[in-house]
């Protein structure tokens, strides 16, 4: 079996520079309440590799419920946004705050009504994937 194609190492062997908005694409249709776009930074299906995008939702956007088998650090760069664990409240984020997201731990994040939301996250790879998507929330439906 030969190993992952160059495409697929989100750790590259060396210096990488990946320019501003040179892979900006619409979000996939069915993983949040409306489409968003999507800077992915580095994208892996290798297990222990890392994956990380800016994501910019247009106000009231709010992602599925997902979770991540090795957790997620998300990092609020721009505007007001809501993050939710199950079970939890829904409690307001803005530029600057930093989230993390327990490994497994059922959650959705997104914009405010009326205000734009923009963050950078990262999370790794386990079992081929850095994502488990589902239902959307109350919220949302």
């Amino acid at each position: 079996m030969s190993g992952p194609s160059p495409e697929n190492i989100a750790c590259p062997a060396e210096l990488t520079i990946h320019e501003a908005g040179t892979s900006v694409t619409l979000s996939p249709e069915g993983i949040a309440s409306g489409r968003f776009w999507v800077e992915m930074l580095l994208s892996s299906q290798v297990d222990d590799e890392m994956t990380a995008m800016r994501c910019f939702l247009p106000p009231g956007v709010i992602t599925h419920w997902h979770s991540h088998p090795r957790g997620q650090l998300l990092f609020v760069l721009d505007g007001r946004g809501q993050v939710q664990r199950e079970g939890g409240p829904v409690i307001e984020v803005r530029a600057g705050d930093s989230v993390w997201f327990a490994p497994g731990e059922r959650h959705w994040h997104g914009a405010t009504p009326d205000c734009t939301f923009s963050y950078f996250c990262a999370q790794a790879v386990s079992g081929g994937t850095a994502v488990h998507w589902a239902e959307a929330p109350e919220a949302a439906r």
